[in-house]
């Protein structure tokens, strides 16, 4: 499972990754999480609003922090 947070380094971009990297360890997924900060890249997506969070090449939601139970659920 490849799991990529999109934002470009604000305080809301660095909180959803680390809850991400949260969420594969609690959760036991074997999953590697890549942060995009390129900005073309995170356009590809169709993204307007950061953070977001991109599961397997699907956005499962943009413009909010999740909780690490969230993202849990998103792994599940």
């Amino acid at each position: 499972m490849k799991i990529e947070v999109l934002g470009t380094g604000c305080a809301k971009c660095k909180t959803l990754y680390e809850n991400t990297k949260k969420a594969v360890e609690e959760s036991g997924t074997a999953a590697e999480v890549v942060k995009v900060e390129d900005i073309p890249s995170i356009m590809r997506y169709g993204v307007m609003s950061t953070p977001a969070l991109v599961i397997d090449g699907q956005v499962k939601f943009s413009g909010k922090v999740a909780s690490v139970v969230e993202i849990m659920g998103l792994l599940s």
